[in-house]
């Protein structure tokens, strides 16, 4: 199959089947493009359309984003994880205000330079906004041409990595860039979201079944080949919540880099005995709540909730007081932001 064939049958299956009533779709606006993409690393779209208006309404231009603390982005990214996805997009529009005098880059290899884009989503900016010929390669596009080329190497080897690129790069369009390119780069990512599916693809009604080798070898699920694997490991948190009367309570600011790096949360202990040692002098009985599971992509975090009513700060542990319900604003991982809600219930209750 030629390239032009290839290209022309996504670009016709998207404007007829496509996702083209998301809140996104058909902008040429960089920043719109922009956020929406960040928003869409590794989370679901119907998660996104909830924070995605509320983001815009808060921030409606780079120059407002970059603005604003970073302590309010994160409140309003709370609950979307992968919050160096947030700090990052901060980073990013204060140096575009600084640098660019609040332009974005018009060009893929401009806008991977920097921070928080990557080569695939500066090139998703580029074609959408400027219709230029570049390549995306995000899982989903990576699983539709894996398939589609039958192409059995093994990602995890850079130089495998590098040679799907350049197939990719072989399939863009090649003609009348402006319209094609946007709609060809959407249509790859819809192909993979809603027909070429990892668990159950939808061959039936794929544009490209014909003409896909992994369809034909009844392989279809073989592709993309990685081996090497992320190494999960658990770890045991115990989360130590005090609660003064007037319904204040403690909370700490997580290091920059790391897990939940940058949010606000009750002091973490690795143990039951180091939480005990920085019970506040006097405290009442801890309550405990049930422990549960926290899965994140590399790591199981098994949390242990802890409360105490107390009037003092737990000891040599840094922090602060908040008002009853500030939490409520503040970037929060969202198991904690339940707790806290539950929290919340029970002393109302």
């Amino acid at each position: 199959m030629r390239a032009a064939d290839f290209a022309d049958r996504v670009v016709r299956w998207q404007a007829a089947h496509g996702r083209n009533d998301l809140p996104w779709s058909g902008t040429r606006d960089p920043y719109r493009v922009w956020l929406s993409e960040i928003m869409l690393q590794q989370t679901q779209v119907a998660t996104v359309l909830d924070y995605y208006p509320r983001f815009l309404a808060r921030f409606p231009d780079v120059r407002a984003l970059a603005r604003a603390p970073l302590s309010e982005v994160l409140g309003l990214w709370s609950g979307l994880g992968y919050y160096a996805r947030a700090r990052n997009l901060h980073r990013c529009a204060q140096e575009l205000v600084e640098r660019q005098g609040g332009t974005f880059p018009r060009s893929a290899l401009e806008l991977a330079k920097l921070p928080g884009i990557g080569r695939s989503t500066a090139a998703a900016i580029a074609a959408f906004c400027s219709g230029e010929r570049v390549a995306i390669l995000d899982a989903n596009v990576r699983r539709v041409l894996t398939r589609v080329l039958g192409f059995g190497a093994d990602l995890a080897v850079i130089a495998h990595e590098r040679q799907l690129w350049e197939q990719a790069e072989e399939l863009l369009p090649t003609a009348d860039l402006a319209r094609a390119m946007p709609r060809y780069t959407q249509g790859l990512m819809d192909l993979g979201a809603t027909v070429c599916l990892a668990g159950n693809p939808d061959c039936a009604h794929c544009p490209l079944a014909d003409v896909c080798v992994a369809y034909r070898q009844g392989r279809v699920r073989d592709y993309p080949v990685r081996t090497r694997k992320l190494q999960r490991r658990s770890e045991n948190w115990w989360l130590l919540l005090c609660v003064d009367d007037a319904g204040r309570c403690w909370l700490a600011q997580r290091p920059a880099r790391g897990i939940w790096g940058g949010l606000q949360c009750p002091p973490v202990f690795a143990s039951r005995r180091a939480l005990d040692a920085a019970l506040p002098h006097g405290a009442a009985q801890v309550r405990e709540w049930p422990a549960f599971t926290h899965v994140l992509t590399h790591r199981d975090l098994l949390l242990h909730p802890m409360l105490v009513r107390t009037a003092q700060a737990p000891a040599d542990v840094p922090g602060a007081w908040h008002a009853a319900g500030a939490w409520r604003s503040l970037g929060l991982p969202a198991p904690v932001r339940k707790w806290l809600e539950a929290v919340d219930s029970a002393g109302r209750g």
